[in-house]
């Protein structure tokens, strides 16, 4: 009865040994796995900023093409858009922070 008793009290031990080592596991895969996800985010955020710069590089070229073509009024405007704007920017970002 008594090596009955004492495979069985390892067994038990063995068995607490291996639900550590599947909880440790366990962690590394949702580490692994919140790792992918924020990997996933920073990629996404690289190709909107990489969209981003391409479509500000078009502006500026078609901004520069206007002034060369000596259209005033519209260079006006689009300064006092983009003054306004960046005012609008400062007083949002100034009251949130």
């Amino acid at each position: 009865m008594s090596e009955a008793y004492e495979r069985e009290r390892q067994n038990n031990a063995r068995l607490e040994e291996l639900s550590a080592k599947v909880s440790s596991l366990r962690g590394v895969t949702v580490d692994i796995y919140d790792n992918a996800r924020a990997q996933d985010v920073i990629d996404n955020t690289s190709d909107t900023f990489s969209s981003m710069s391409t479509q500000l590089k078009g502006s500026a070229g078609r901004l520069g093409r206007m002034a060369a073509a000596g259209n005033k009024v519209a260079i006006l405007k689009l300064s006092g858009i983009i003054i306004g704007v960046f005012l609008v920017l400062y007083y949002v970002a100034k009251w949130i922070f």
